[in-house]
């Protein structure tokens, strides 16, 4: 069902978008990462001092401590000189693994937004999607085992789940300090370097492994450049990942620059799934 790449759409011809949005187009998602560990002097010194890997690597557990926060998203998709760009915002459960967001898909060529914004569930191995396009009706929620999608939902729903952006900082590689800025007003240690996500999914946890192995093995290469921003607490902030993928429809590799933006750490992420007998079980009109 979800499975699918998109066709060529508008935006100049050229752009093919993952499957599971309506309009084509890939979302990247601005987050920040950090790890208890940073904080303070020490923390920075281990950092300089080439611990900056085990640092990263342990990002995703720092969310978990957090508990939950505010998200923004971002994913942004280049083929044939062509750009498109989706947008997210919602709330996570890092503890749950659970989030909501409601995702904006691009304009049309004439520049009038043709969809409505689609309203994204996030759980372990699974995506549900609300207003997801023709043939589904208003009520009712599609849903998408994430395993069984080549880029394991880390590009499909337009939207990278933020506990799983997280979790991609398991298979680090390398890592470099790269200094002190702010993200949104607060101070935080910004990192770059490369995770491998064969690595990433055998670290990751269980909600994740599935959907992470999918992604190594389905991306045109298992290496994921990132820019990760660390607070003072370890909490990611901001984490940037370019993904390459290629798809059935063509040989050129599609470059894919999600962006997680997580804020107001704390806040309610009242997170409910669908009932059963709210998903939709018919055939999604394509493209």
């Amino acid at each position: 069902m979800a499975e699918r790449w998109y066709r060529r759409r508008g935006w100049g011809g050229a752009v093919v978008v993952a499957a599971g949005l309506v309009a084509g187009g890939c979302v990247g998602a601005t987050g920040c990462s950090g790890a208890g560990a940073a904080g303070g002097a020490a923390g920075e010194a281990d950092a300089r001092g080439g611990d900056a890997v085990r640092l990263l690597r342990g990002a995703a557990d720092a969310l978990r401590e957090a508990g939950s926060s505010k998200a923004r998203t971002s994913m942004e998709m280049a083929t044939g000189g062509t750009r498109v760009t989706i947008r997210g915002e919602g709330v996570y459960d890092y503890r749950r693994q659970q989030g909501r967001l409601k995702v904006m898909l691009p304009q049309d060529p004439a520049g009038t937004s043709e969809h409505r914004p689609i309203t994204e569930l996030l759980a372990p191995g699974a995506l549900f999607m609300k207003h997801r396009g023709a043939g589904v009706p208003d009520d009712k929620w599609v849903r998408v085992e994430t395993s069984t999608l080549s880029d394991g939902n880390l590009v499909t729903g337009g939207a990278t789940d933020p506990f799983a952006a997280a979790e991609v900082l398991r298979g680090a590689r390398t890592a470099m300090y790269v200094g002190r800025t702010e993200v949104a007003g607060t101070t935080v240690r910004h990192y770059r370097g490369t995770a491998d996500l064969t690595v990433a999914a055998e670290g990751a946890s269980a909600g994740s492994r599935g959907a992470l192995a999918a992604a190594a093995k389905g991306f045109a290469t298992a290496r994921v450049p990132f820019d990760v921003y660390l607070d003072e607490a370890g909490r990611i902030r901001k984490v940037r990942h370019r993904f390459s993928f290629v798809n059935g429809r063509q040989a050129e590799a599609v470059a894919v620059a999600s962006t997680t933006l997580l804020y107001d750490f704390g806040a309610p992420a009242d997170v409910r799934l669908p009932a059963a007998r709210d998903i939709f079980a018919g055939r999604i009109a394509e493209g």
